[in-house]
């Protein structure tokens, strides 16, 4: 009997999953995708991300025996309760979301004991979104964190593992204060810095003009994720505030220790700043780079 997966969200992410795993499964999974408009629909289908799109709920997910969840988090839980109905006992559900205290806790609060919610999280995406950026190799040596809840039957977790291992990810366990925690440092506030930048270069005012001809590889890597989508990161900032303006102002800080030691005209801090960021980082770089892509 074929494996029936249903994505909600047919983006990037999502449909990197399908590509991968119609690459690796063929016949043997039928993949559904949930699409807002017709033209999503057929182009999920024509790149093979899905074997059939639909904006009818039912007919994506009835019957699904996985479903991941991939729409911008604070549409995660609502799209769970439209398509809760039409679930089968012991259906497994599943996401991408980018914070999961505020997720897991408001599901738990919906699901019926027989169907089954195991938090996740691929730490991996594009500047790019939809599902002309989808790549069957997205997932590959990328982080991916899987939040272990002791109430789901360890069969439930082999039956999903056994799908998502074959993304050839990383796979790690966090509980999921340390998990929005570590987010927060490692991608969400970088995402803030980086939109920050550009609209430090927007407010340049007369220079804006003399500026464009400067950019260069600096800039366009230091920025480069700020391409990202709006609506995603609006809904992390706001499910996962606290660990966020934490360390916002914990890098304000930073910051701050920087511009008394230029103004004091100080060198050797700010020599000694730079010196060891960069020799954390590369020590960083070095022990990671065996055990993760950090591309």
């Amino acid at each position: 009997m074929k494996l029936k997966l249903a994505i909600i969200g047919v983006g990037l992410i999502g449909g990197s999953l399908g590509l991968c795993l119609k690459d690796r499964l063929g016949e043997e999974i039928f993949v559904t995708g949930l699409c807002r408009t017709e033209k999503s629909m057929r182009l999920a289908e024509k790149l093979g991300a899905v074997d059939f799109a639909a904006a009818d709920i039912e007919k994506v997910v009835g019957n699904a025996d996985i479903i991941f969840l991939s729409p911008p988090v604070l549409q995660i839980v609502p799209t769970v309760e439209k398509i809760l109905p039409y679930l089968k006992t012991g259906a497994v559900l599943t996401d991408a979301g980018s914070t999961k205290e505020y997720i897991s806790k408001e599901l738990k609060k919906i699901l019926p004991p027989e169907i089954y919610y195991i938090a996740g999280h691929p730490m991996t995406g594009r500047e790019k979104s939809g599902v002309e950026a989808a790549d069957k190799d997205l997932f590959k040596n990328k982080a991916y964190v899987i939040i272990r809840d002791e109430n789901i039957p360890p069969e439930v977790y082999e039956k999903l593992m056994s799908v998502l291992k074959l993304t050839d990810a990383k796979f790690t366990e966090l509980d999921l204060t340390k998990h929005d925690r570590c987010a927060a440092i490692i991608s969400h506030v970088p995402h803030i810095a980086a939109a920050a930048l550009v609209t430090l270069l927007n407010r340049s005012e007369g220079d804006f003009e003399s500026c464009l001809k400067l950019i260069g590889g600096g800039f366009k890597d230091t920025t480069r994720i700020a391409s990202s989508n709006a609506d995603m990161w609006a809904d992390i900032c706001m499910t996962n505030g606290e660990y966020i303006s934490g360390n916002l102002r914990e890098l304000q800080k930073i910051l701050g220790e920087v511009i008394k030691a230029i103004d004091s005209r100080d060198r050797q801090a700010v020599h000694d700043y730079f010196a060891k960021s960069k020799e954390r980082r590369d020590e960083i770089l070095h022990t990671i780079e065996n055990k993760f892509d950090p591309n």
